[in-house]
């Protein structure tokens, strides 16, 4: 079975003095890890730091299957700590630095992590757990470094939000990982030569398994920012092999950047390639920055669940409005509201509009704990459900044109479901009923915003209730708007129709 790593794994007994990671931080002093917050690693350095990663959870007792929690702060550190657990065989639980005491609660129960590399007061203020700081020591060691193989064994649990409830875990496998990131380098022509440069957290799929994992898998390096600014971006990426990996709402800024500054318009067409995703990037942005930089983008298509499904393939020129076909390895099919595929036809005439189901070896093994959740997504022949409506043209390339339920928001790169917020709000004082949607942003993609109905004599402050989901859930979770209103509409069944909520 070939290994996960594989230029890791030679730099483990071979010197390799190519770079591997090299992370920028905008303040040291706001990180959590201490010792070494920014700068290089060689892929002979990493490997030792890896090494003695290894170590240190050997010495703990975490071994292979353990699941360990990673605070992902902007840090070398972190970024040691994900690849070392890795090679470790051990299941990372990604957690994202500004998470509220509930959520967290919830992700490190659900998860039984035992032990947290990072913070160990914030994990432990919401459970037990123990710490562990990640040692990135570069120094010639005596630990060895596991191998690690593409195996079915879980690598990653990544918690998303679903339209109702509390998050779940989708348990990702290094097998998972290893078929999408090769589908992908055949995809863009990504090889050792290449530099990804990101400014993209790694707690969730696009910054982590393709920035961070596909990097090294692909023998190359990663950039990683730890806070987006367009300037330092195109400066990052001016080198010329390079990929940026961004979302909308980065693109949208760089392009306001470029069209004021000649030097970020300049640098950001250095880029080898440029790569968007996470949600749909306007044709209006990927106009202005071709216009710009001369550049075009390329777009991608994905889920937690599965990776990445489609991807514009950079043999041609972008093609702004579709996600490409799909990526190798990747089935696609359209289905109607049944899940029936539909007729051939309507497969591939750009107009018939069917809900994506895709099947291959990057779909997930299944939700943490919900075999019933994982039941409802995917059936017994491995197709899994997106929920993403979309059309096909003849040439294959995937139109993406809504989702099938109104309830995932998709907020500055991130998916937000409606019904956690609409929870956390109901406990506030003085709420009798809240429904939320997204509406379109030019800068976010869409734009939280919250219809309340207050209870009877009272007068909820709308800034409190912002605060509240920030502090519970997560800041990009909160509302950038409340509503108040005197009733919502519904219908005969009582159900709220949010559709008429956006309505003039």
């Amino acid at each position: 079975m070939a290994e996960l790593f594989p230029a890791l794994s030679a730099a483990a007994t071979e010197a390799n003095h190519r770079p591997a990671l090299r992370v920028a931080t905008g303040d040291p002093e706001e990180l959590t890890h201490g010792e070494l917050t920014h700068g290089e690693l060689t892929y002979g350095e990493l490997a030792a730091a890896c090494a003695n990663h290894a170590a240190t959870l050997a010495s703990a007792g975490i071994g292979p299957g353990a699941r360990v929690g990673v605070w992902t702060d902007p840090s070398l550190a972190t970024a040691v700590a994900l690849v070392g657990n890795a090679m470790a065989g051990v299941t990372t639980v990604p957690l994202n630095p500004k998470l509220g005491a509930r959520e967290l609660e919830h992700i490190l129960g659900d998860a039984q992590v035992s032990h947290v590399v990072g913070d160990a007061e914030r994990a432990n203020a919401a459970a037990p757990a123990s710490a562990l700081l990640a040692r990135v020591d570069t120094e010639a060691t005596t630990a060895t470094l596991p191998a690690r193989d593409a195996d079915d064994q879980a690598l990653l649990v990544l918690y998303t939000s679903g339209t109702t409830g509390a998050p779940k875990g989708a348990v990702i496998t290094a097998a998972n990982a290893a078929a999408n990131l090769d589908g992908l380098a055949a995809a863009w022509r990504w090889t050792e030569r290449d530099t990804v440069v990101h400014a993209l957290p790694l707690f969730h799929v696009h910054g982590l398994v393709l920035g961070l994992f596909g990097s090294l898998r692909a023998g190359g390096c990663l950039h990683w920012l730890g806070r987006f600014d367009p300037a330092a971006t195109a400066r990052a990426v001016a080198g010329g092999d390079t990929i940026l990996f961004a979302v909308p709402t980065m693109y949208h800024r760089l392009a306001d950047a470029a069209e004021a500054s000649a030097d970020i318009a300049r640098d950001l067409g250095g880029a080898r390639l440029l790569i968007s995703g996470s949600a749909g990037l306007p044709v209006r942005d990927h106009r202005r920055i071709e216009a710009i930089t001369g550049r075009g983008v390329y777009e991608r298509y994905g889920l937690t669940e599965t990776l990445i499904n489609c991807a514009v393939r950079t043999s041609g020129p972008p093609r702004p409005g579709y996600v490409g076909p799909p990526v190798d390895g990747v089935e696609l099919r359209l289905v109607d509201d049944q899940r029936r595929p539909l007729d051939a036809a309507a497969q591939s005439d750009d107009t018939t509009i069917g809900e994506v189901a895709v099947r291959g070896a990057s779909v997930f093994r299944g939700y943490l704990n919900r075999p019933e959740a994982t039941a409802a997504a995917r059936d017994d022949q491995g197709w899994f459900y997106t929920g993403d409506l979309a059309t096909r043209s003849a040439d294959g390339s995937v139109r993406i044109v809504g989702r099938r339920a109104t309830d995932l928001i998709k907020t500055g790169g991130y998916k937000v479901g409606a019904g956690e917020i609409e929870s956390c709000l109901l406990e506030a004082d003085g709420v009798a009923e809240v429904a939320v949607v997204g509406v379109p942003d030019d800068d976010l993609g869409e734009r939280i915003v919250a219809f309340v109905v207050a209870r009877p004599g009272t007068a909820p402050a709308a800034d409190a209730l912002i605060d509240r989901v920030a502090g519970d859930l997560s800041p990009h979770k909160r509302p950038r708007e409340i509503r108040f209103v005197d009733a919502l509409p519904r219908n005969a069944m009582g159900k709220v129709q949010k559709k008429r909520l956006l309505a003039p």
